[in-house]
């Protein structure tokens, strides 16, 4: 039942998105949970307290995010037995959860924009990355678009809806309460380190198959389309993704390189602090549009072999 749930909330979210008049008028859950962190965060992560207090307070901060996530997630199931069409109507509340529409039209926005000109690529970048994209040359923009929706596709897409499909909806609001609590407070800063310690960890957690799961499926998809590879997508998955600073981001980071036979990651720029993150792939760092629209047209395959893997999964499970 919930293999079939996901998969209809995967169709139902690539075919309308999250229409922009309802976040308008009533908001987005995913800002109704950062609405509940940043109170958490407020009431709880005192300054003055001692980093092993700071620590328990972030764990019982994330505990209390979890109970309310996951309450209204069976609260939910629960009434969807009951009403008629109840089933369809939960899928489309799942369907608020995923980002296959939305994350493609961001980065094909990057794409088109860049091919206008590179300052008009960044001031699309900048709506997707965290990094300094001032400095960014054209290259600089298409790899960032490119490893921003190999990274979203797993965390975005392929995350909640794999945990959609084995937990419900509780399981996939449980993700993205403790994704969206990694993204506010899931930083090495002072003001995070400690509280936000717990957060940081549940989500290493909760995305380690889902992103190894993720490097597959675009590694699969690389199968027939032009100028790919799924063997590099697997292979330098598996040789550069264990180097990244993230234990699951570099996966699909690495895959998307390898299909592509680009070379991703390297040196950038947050709040002008360079860093030097690992490289990934041996291909050619001089990416452009065209490469977008490459790593776009793979994106769309690996979505429709998660489609698939679903729809096999729900099969399977009525024999």
């Amino acid at each position: 039942m919930n293999c079939e749930l996901a998969l209809l909330a995967l169709v139902i979210e690539a075919g309308a998105g999250y229409p922009n008049a309802l976040f308008r008028k009533i908001g987005h859950p995913v800002t109704w949970l950062g609405a509940l962190i940043a109170r958490l965060d407020h009431a709880l992560n005192c300054e003055d307290d001692s980093f092993a207090l700071r620590r328990l307070k972030g764990a019982g901060a994330l505990a209390i995010l979890l109970f309310v996530a996951v309450g209204i997630g069976a609260v939910a199931e629960r009434i969807a037995v009951v009403i008629p069409f109840g089933w369809i109507a939960l899928a489309i509340v799942a369907s608020s959860l995923l980002a296959q529409r939305s994350l493609h039209a961001h980065v094909a926005e990057v794409a088109e924009r860049l091919a206008t000109s590179v300052e008009d690529g960044r001031i699309a970048v900048a709506k997707i990355v965290g990094r300094d994209v001032s400095a960014l040359d054209e290259s600089g923009v298409a790899r960032a678009a490119i490893e921003s929706l190999a990274e979203n596709f797993s965390d975005g897409v392929v995350a909640p809806a794999l945990w959609l499909a084995v937990f419900g909806l509780p399981g996939a609001l449980a993700y993205k309460a403790v994704n969206t609590a990694d993204s506010m407070i899931g930083h090495k800063s002072p003001r995070y380190l400690a509280f936000g310690w717990a957060a940081a960890r549940c989500d290493d957690l909760m995305n380690f198959l889902p992103a190894r799961a993720t490097a597959g499926l675009l590694a699969i998809g690389a199968l027939g389309l032009g100028r790919t590879s799924p063997s590099k997508a697997f292979a330098v998955a598996r040789r550069d993704a264990p180097g990244h600073a993230s234990p699951n981001a570099g996966w699909p980071e690495a895959a998307m390189a390898g299909a592509l036979g680009l070379k991703l990651g390297g040196l950038r720029s947050y709040a002008g602090v360079n860093v030097h993150a690992v490289s990934l792939g041996e291909g050619n760092p001089q990416a452009n549009a065209a490469d977008i629209h490459r790593a776009l047209a793979l994106y769309r395959r690996a979505a429709a072999m998660l489609w698939f893997a679903l729809a096999i999964a729900a099969l399977a499970a009525r024999i």
